[in-house]
């Protein structure tokens, strides 16, 4: 087994402990800050197909991940109200379906930006993902018929067979299987054909090109899977809080995902998930002690930039080895 082969194992042993340790303590609060940092993971996994693999610094997958959150409240909604959307589509419950309807309407979402953004790079790139998702923000701000700036709230968590998600392990165990399978897809994607062409994009658009494959339409396409994987965490996000506001949507999110990323590791596999158990530890240990907790987690990713250019997993595993 290498380094980060040893790293990875160790944090998905950490990752099955913390239920158990919640409930050996009696403290189910625990078990909703696992959740937290299983949602939070997966949706920096979709950010690392991106920008791991493909090198697209977006600053804009708040507005996939706040689609996922508003998919999942307003067809819970309409499902309580028994209300049909647009007076024909009928609202649902049932999380599979509404992890479907997430990860479509995230990907609809992204290909138009995508298809307009990825004519840019650098800084320009960044700016237009950006400019996008203050569209989408500002248009949910607006939007009064589900709770415009105030958010919406719904207030049974949404349903899975054979499952009751009301109680804190079982809903935690459904976002840990679904971070399992974005992982495991993670990993398929980065060995695939696919995955061998989105790093070479990343590193020589001309030595691609030169074997007569376009770079627009791979980054395209990795741009809306990883919309697509950041849409089913908003979901998840939401049916956590049982409420969505356009704050899902907001730029800071956006930021906050970018931080997830580096922190772990840009282009680990294991690297969202170490980035969000530090984030959420921080944000639980020092938030109590001090509102500007945040300016610690600077530091921090700071000295992660300057110093471990590999996140946490690089850190500990070394330097990142392609193929």
């Amino acid at each position: 087994m290498t380094r980060e082969g040893a790293v990875n194992t160790v944090l998905a042993a950490g990752l099955m402990c913390a239920p158990v340790l919640a409930l050996a303590l009696g403290e189910p609060f625990y078990l909703t800050l696992a959740t937290r940092i299983a949602i939070l993971a997966l949706a920096a996994v979709g950010l690392n197909v991106a920008l791991g693999l493909g090198g697209l610094v977006s600053f804009g997958h708040a507005a996939f991940f706040g689609i996922g959150g508003y998919a999942a409240g307003i067809l819970a909604v309409h499902a309580f109200n028994m209300e049909p959307i647009l007076a024909s589509i009928p609202g649902t419950k049932l999380m599979p379906a509404i992890w479907l309807v997430a990860a479509l309407a995230s990907m609809a979402v992204a290909l138009p930006i995508g298809a307009i953004s990825l004519r840019t790079s650098g800084v320009y790139f960044i700016m237009i993902t950006l400019a996008f998702a203050q569209m989408v923000y500002y248009f949910a701000v607006s939007w009064p018929a589900y709770g415009g700036e105030d958010g919406l709230s719904f207030y049974v968590r949404n349903t899975f067979p054979g499952v009751d998600t009301l109680k804190p392990l079982p809903f935690l165990l459904i976002c840990y299987g679904l971070l399992a399978l974005a992982l495991l897809f993670f990993h398929l994607l980065r060995h695939a054909r696919f995955g061998a062409a989105l790093e070479t994009v990343r590193q020589n658009d001309l030595r691609l090109a030169s074997v007569g494959i376009g770079p627009f339409p791979i980054r395209l396409t990795a741009f809306v899977i990883s919309a697509a994987i950041t849409g089913v965490a908003g979901a998840l996000f939401a049916d956590l809080n049982r409420f969505v506001s356009p704050a899902m949507l907001s730029w800071q999110m956006s930021g906050e995902l970018i931080v997830l990323v580096v922190l772990g590791g840009v282009g680990r596999l294991f690297g969202p998930v170490a980035g969000a158990l530090l984030y959420v530890m921080l944000e639980f240990v020092l938030g109590g002690v001090t509102e500007r907790w945040q300016f610690f987690l600077g530091l921090i990713l700071l000295g992660v930039v300057v110093f471990a250019r590999g996140g946490l997993i690089g850190l500990f595993a070394g330097r990142l080895r392609h193929g």
